[in-house]
């Protein structure tokens, strides 16, 4: 089919390469290439065809012989052509994955007030979007422009529309917000152009304030989708990137298992993560393995705020990886700060069974008092962390099969 890259700084968490091979191109490299390094390889590299990222889009214009009238408008190119005389052809296919994304999501921005955090070359995207789209009116915020973290909740308060287009939340300093949603009362919908995580702390609070919104998850298929129509001639239908952006999801995202001390969730969670063709973690055994003692001893020698400290850590880095079935302590939703870390990739499940029915060996919390006092005490922990609820009443086969039907994956491993 041809040499084609997505070039770059740093692209070892892009999930470009998986993107073009579901379009039909198995063959498409990451090139990481230090600012030096763009000129020589725009101009000699061997390439059909390229993909530009962060911080490169700028960078390429003076080395193209061409620019579509896109590119030319948001002064930024992300996909560049090498065509049949050699010359090479510069467009910008961010446009029309922003598009898509909104209207993906049914975020309509005619006659909304829309706030714009950033104001680098996402930024020109947006914005060319939003007046394009009839917003009433489009506000850029940035660390030193005229709207800044010192006046933006004053200025700003009637945002109705957030759009975040700084790196701000990304992996992997997931955990940060450009703004808190909640100082704008009239928000009628949020787009955050970051994939990774999947949901970051802007979207979590979306997520909280029941607004509409969306990642840049469908953004990169979508224009990916473009580009590869650049470079192939075949056209992508909306269809093929739909079932790219379900699948891309579902290969990516966990599977966080909460409840109960005893109700089941490393053995189900073993079993879902063989129903999928995913990666199994139980958190407890983590711990283990990482302070050289089972957790009776830690609890015994150390203590409970020693061993919580030390499950929150295990959260934060799992958490932060992709495509787990991740199997939590019972007390993990005691702890506030476990939540995002365990909802950033994942969708996280609350495995039920009567507390009459829970075992208590070798699990100092529940020996220490009443399984039905300790019950009534995180029910509306559990109830809170989760996004599903899934009764543990049959064999792990089923209940996993369950698990997987509630969760809409099509298809599984075997």
């Amino acid at each position: 089919m041809g040499k084609f890259y997505l070039i770059g700084e740093h692209l070892s968490h892009s999930h470009s390469p998986a993107v073009h091979a579901m379009l039909g191109n198995p063959d498409y490299s990451l090139k990481e290439l230090a600012p030096d390094e763009v000129e020589d390889f725009i101009k000699h590299g061997d390439f059909d065809g390229i993909n530009v990222t962060i911080p490169y889009k700028k960078t390429v214009i003076p080395y193209l012989d061409e620019l579509t009238d896109t590119a030319k408008a948001l002064g930024a190119v992300n996909t560049i052509v090498r065509r049949s005389d050699g010359t090479l052809l510069g467009d910008n296919t961010d446009y029309f994955g922003f598009a898509y994304a909104l209207s993906s999501a049914g975020i309509t921005l005619a006659d909304k007030k829309v706030l714009i955090l950033g104001s680098g070359g996402a930024s020109k995207t947006a914005v060319a979007y939003a007046h394009d789209a009839d917003a009433a009116s489009v506000t850029v915020f940035s660390r030193t422009g005229e709207i800044n973290y010192q006046n933006v909740y004053e200025r700003c308060a009637d945002a109705e529309i957030v759009i975040n287009c700084t790196p701000v939340g990304m992996y992997p300093h997931a955990g940060t917000t450009p703004v808190w949603l909640i100082r704008f009362p009239h928000l009628c919908g949020v787009v955050d152009m970051i994939y990774n995580p999947a949901r970051t702390l802007l979207l979590a609070a979306a997520k909280d304030l029941h607004v509409p919104a969306v990642n840049g998850a469908s953004m990169l298929v979508a224009q990916a989708a473009r580009g590869h129509e650049h470079f192939t001639g075949q056209s992508v239908s909306k269809d093929k990137i739909e079932q790219i952006v379900s699948a891309l999801s579902q290969k990516n995202e966990n599977v966080v298992l909460i409840g109960m001390p005893g109700c089941g969730k490393t053995t189900v969670g073993k079993t879902l993560a063989s129903l999928l063709g995913k990666q199994f973690v139980d958190t407890d055994a983590e711990i283990e393995c990482n302070a050289g003692k089972t957790i009776p001893e830690i609890f015994a020698t150390q203590g409970i705020d020693a061993f919580r400290k030390l499950e929150h850590e295990v959260i934060c880095r799992v958490g932060a990886e992709h495509g787990q079935i991740i199997a939590t302590g019972g007390g993990a939703v005691t702890r506030q700060e476990n939540q995002y870390p365990l909802e950033q990739n994942g969708r996280i499940v609350w495995l039920q069974r009567p507390p009459e029915m829970l075992p208590t060996d070798g699990r100092p919390l529940s020996k220490a008092g009443s399984l039905a006092e300790m019950y009534r005490a995180r029910e509306p922990l559990y109830r809170c962390f989760s996004d599903m609820q899934i009764p543990n009443d049959g064999t792990p086969d089923e209940v996993a099969a369950t698990i997987a039907k509630e969760l809409h994956y099509e298809f599984f491993s075997h």
